[in-house]
């Protein structure tokens, strides 16, 4: 029974994970599927990308409450709130959602990099580390105005924080955290060649670039 339960909620985790925010906010409201212009990818910063802030920024918010969602159902799990199942549960079902948003089912399995998933996910696991990541990511954007900068570098500050700062003491949390940004890097290598090549292109938060 137990064994069936957990199944079950991480095949919801990635359901939840494979919801293709920017491609069905892209067609319903733009008639543009995202996938075809930009990176190429179904995420947050190709939608700030290709439709601007005003898709962006609502799409990035429902990639991060995917991740919210999908780490919380955790909580319909048999296991005790404070146990480290309960925690490698989270995990478990984090990583299914990321799974779903990189492969989304309902998306021909073309999603995005899941950088706002994941920040939903570290927002339920370990919510005052998601502040100080997300400060990084706004402040690398804010200065350096590149979306795939801010997300390796706050990808990057993750471990970095948890581990060294905070002093984590979960070696299933210490792991995944290192896992993140790997993956984060690993995942941008064309917007590393980008930026290295200054090809990369520019969000303007606060104020559009001037003409």
């Amino acid at each position: 029974m137990e064994t069936t339960i957990i199944i079950s909620l991480l095949v919801s985790a990635y359901l939840i994970g494979s919801i293709p925010t920017a491609v069905w906010w892209g067609k319903r409201f733009y008639g543009i599927d995202v996938r075809e212009f930009g990176s190429g990818n179904a995420g947050a910063t190709n939608t700030f990308r290709v439709l601007g802030k005003k898709a962006g920024i609502p799409v990035l918010i429902i990639d991060i409450v995917k991740g919210i969602l999908a780490t919380s159902l955790a909580f319909l799990s048999p296991y005790a709130f404070d146990s480290n199942q309960f925690v490698n549960l989270e995990l478990g079902l984090g990583i299914a959602a990321l799974v779903g948003h990189i492969f989304p089912v309902f998306a021909g399995f073309r999603g995005g990099k899941g950088v706002a998933t994941i920040l939903g996910v570290v927002i339920c696991l370990t919510p005052f580390t998601s502040l100080l990541v997300l400060f990084v990511f706004l402040s690398v954007l804010i200065v350096s105005k590149y979306v795939s900068l801010s997300s390796m570098l706050a990808g990057v500050s993750f471990p970095l924080i948890l581990n060294l700062v905070l002093k984590n003491t979960n070696e299933t949390l210490m792991i995944f955290s290192i896992f993140v940004a790997v993956m984060l890097i690993v995942t941008h290598k064309k917007n590393i060649t980008r930026l290295w090549k200054r090809q990369e292109s520019k969000t303007y938060l606060f104020a559009r670039k001037a003409a």
